[in-house]
Parts: C-alpha cells; sequence; structure tokens
C-alpha cells in the first residue's frame, strides 16, 4: 500500500508540473528574437478603418479578395501590416503579388515608410494566419 500512495504521488505532482507547463528548462530565456509580434490566429472582421482602407486599395487595383488593411506601430520602428483576405490561395506567388501591390498602395497613398523595412500578417478567410512576413533590414 505504501508503494501505491508513493506512486500515485509522484504521478500526481508529475501531472501538476506538465499542466502548469513547468520544466527544468522552463526557467531559461532565449536570446533569439521574435520575428512579428502579431497573433497566429485573429477574428474574421475588418474594423471600419481597414475596411475603408483596403475598399480604397481595390479601387486603386488591388486584389479583389482584400477586405481589411490595418498599419500599426511595430518594433523598432517598422510599420506592421496586417491584411485581411476572403482568398484562401496560400501559395507563394499568391502573397508575392499581394505584398508587392500593398506595399506600393501604401506607400504612394499613406507615405508609408519603408526604409526600416516592415512587417506584414495576411489573415485568410477563417481568421487563422496565411503568411507571416519580416522585411526589416
Amino acid at each position: 500500500m505504501r508503494l501505491y500512495t508513493r506512486s500515485v504521488g509522484l504521478v500526481c505532482a508529475g501531472a501538476l508540473a506538465l499542466l502548469s507547463g513547468c520544466t527544468a528548462d522552463s526557467a531559461t530565456r532565449s536570446d533569439k528574437p521574435v520575428a512579428t509580434p502579431g497573433p497566429t490566429a485573429t477574428t474574421t472582421a475588418a474594423s471600419t478603418d481597414a475596411a475603408r482602407l483596403a475598399q480604397r486599395y481595390r479601387n486603386a487595383g488591388g486584389l479583389r479578395d482584400v477586405y481589411g488593411i490595418e498599419l500599426h506601430d511595430g518594433p523598432g520602428g517598422a510599420p506592421l501590416l496586417i491584411v485581411r483576405m476572403r482568398d484562401a490561395d496560400e501559395s507563394a506567388a499568391t502573397f508575392d503579388a499581394l505584398n508587392d501591390s500593398i506595399t506600393r498602395f501604401l506607400a504612394r497613398e499613406r507615405g508609408l515608410p519603408l526604409r526600416k523595412g516592415y512587417l506584414m500578417d495576411v489573415f485568410g478567410p477563417d481568421g487563422s494566419l496565411q503568411h507571416r512576413f519580416d522585411a526589416r533590414p
């Protein structure tokens, strides 16, 4: 009975450690910078301002599937662009076309400063992250 009680105690202690996320290495800190600070999933709704900016982008010849564009201050002075799309195509070719057209549009229409690079998160129709791009030097 003593062995059984001790085993149950060890199993419970191990389960608590796993549930709490504690490990022997959890106290160590990584010095690697995080590429982008954004989420990996988000709501599918675009704010009114993001929808208006996307409409102006589409009216200027941008991709029809873009329904939201947000601009935020990113790390180190590089802007963070958050793009919402109805297209579920995650191909590199689709992203390259999107990336090029949005950055040209924002540089021309909004004076987007690109000298420090930029970060871009593209979210698909279900709110999941399709692309995370870090164009900082």
